[in-house]
């Protein structure tokens, strides 16, 4: 059995809603970051964790591709080209959705106080914003990012919606809203929100 270590309402919640898309069976230590929990499986007190035959394997999106690619679903098979795209639009999301949302997060509560930059909220609003409309480019034409079939940067997304809203960082594409109003429907999704 899986375990997953982390907080619902951290990066764990991806690997909660993982799980359960899966529908393997797993436990669950909402533990905090930092928590001894938590250092005792990875020494820099992230979440989430995930422990696989006694090994802590950290990291959302290493965490999601293993899980993924353990089970052969939500993913395309190594070596293709739709895995490339795939892959492609994971750091996307990484890269330009969760890193402005944890830069954001580090300057308003992560961060000491005297390290806080609270003016850097708003260039991370105008970049949000402005790789919307880039994601709306690279959007399928399914009700998926990648069309028909859901895959790991489905989480992610849906996660940094989540994440972008609580943050009071706007959603402005119309097609972005949609999207994540659907999946926010999916059983798997309602079952990790409620862990």
């Amino acid at each position: 059995m899986y375990r997953v270590i982390g907080s619902g309402n951290s990066r764990a919640r991806r690997v909660l809603w993982m799980m359960e898309e899966l529908g393997v069976p797993y436990a669950h230590l909402p533990a905090p970051p930092r928590s001894d929990d938590v250092i005792a499986l990875n020494p820099a007190g992230k979440v989430p964790v995930l422990i696989v035959d006694d090994v802590p394997i950290t990291d959302s999106t290493a965490i999601l591709t293993y899980l993924a690619d353990r089970h052969g679903q939500l993913t395309f098979p190594a070596g293709s080209i739709d895995r490339a795209r795939q892959d492609s639009l994971t750091q996307f999301l990484l890269d330009e959705f969760d890193a402005a949302l944890w830069m954001a997060a580090r300057h308003t509560f992560v961060l000491p106080k005297e390290m806080r930059q609270h003016a850097i909220k708003d260039s991370l609003k105008w970049e949000f914003e402005r790789s919307q409309h880039t994601l709306a480019h690279r959007m399928g034409a399914g009700p998926f990012l990648m069309g028909d079939r859901m895959t790991v940067p489905d989480i992610i997304l849906t996660h940094c919606g989540d994440w972008a809203e609580s943050a009071h960082f706007p959603i402005v594409e119309d097609r972005l809203g949609a999207y994540l109003e659907r999946m926010r429907k999916r059983p798997a999704y309602q079952r990790a929100l409620a862990a």
